[in-house]
């Protein structure tokens, strides 16, 4: 069932209610799958939404309900500084094209090898109910949101976890679910995924 949330105060209440509930920590309604979730906004409302995660992190500790929230960007530069990559990297940014970049910083925060390894790093040191992915926006396009949502598949399948997404998640019969960053970019399909919006305490 799709939920008619009109503001970022209804959104932030069903967010909360969502979250919070035993339903959701205990992975029911969702068969067998992983207990992956996209909660879409629109990229005007990124500021907005930014704000949003802070109070939901905090009211959802005052509920008891532990979040480890990873920022996507923030783990990219944290790597590329531990790699002794990242001033190397922003001198060379000058001489290189748009695509030379872009394949630099794929190769060097590769999902698999590099990203995912980290964020497990995280997921083993850190007790928590929830995970939560920000920063999907700002790592675009060197990192796919798929790509991290395939790789991290099995190694974070025990407790929830929910991509920000700034963008349209949409599902169809002939292409399955469907991630279109910024609401004009196919990312591309990822189907285990479920709409938060759609779930119900």
């Amino acid at each position: 069932m799709k939920k008619d949330i009109r503001n970022d105060k209804e959104l932030l209440d069903h967010l909360v209610s969502v979250i919070s509930s035993q339903r959701f920590l205990h992975k029911e309604g969702i068969g067998n799958e992983v207990p992956f979730f996209i909660c879409p906004y629109e990229i005007n409302k990124h500021v907005e939404i930014t704000k949003l995660v802070s109070q939901l992190v905090n009211q959802l500790s005052r509920s008891g309900v532990t979040v480890l929230h990873i920022n996507l960007y923030d783990k990219a530069l944290e790597i590329l500084r531990t790699r002794g990559l990242l001033d190397k990297i922003i001198q060379e940014e000058k001489s290189l094209s748009k695509d030379q970049l872009k394949e630099l910083l794929q190769n060097t925060l590769d999902v698999e090898k590099y990203l995912v390894p980290e964020i497990k790093k995280e997921i083993d040191a850190n007790g928590y109910d929830v995970l939560f992915l920000t920063g999907i926006g700002e790592v675009f396009p060197y990192i796919r949101s798929h790509n991290v949502l395939y790789n991290l598949q099995s190694k974070a399948k025990d407790q929830p976890t929910i991509l920000f997404f700034p963008g349209d998640f949409m599902f169809s019969q002939e292409k399955g679910a469907v991630l279109n960053l910024f609401g004009r970019l196919h990312d591309d399909n990822y189907y285990r995924a479920f709409n938060i919006l759609h779930y119900e305490a």
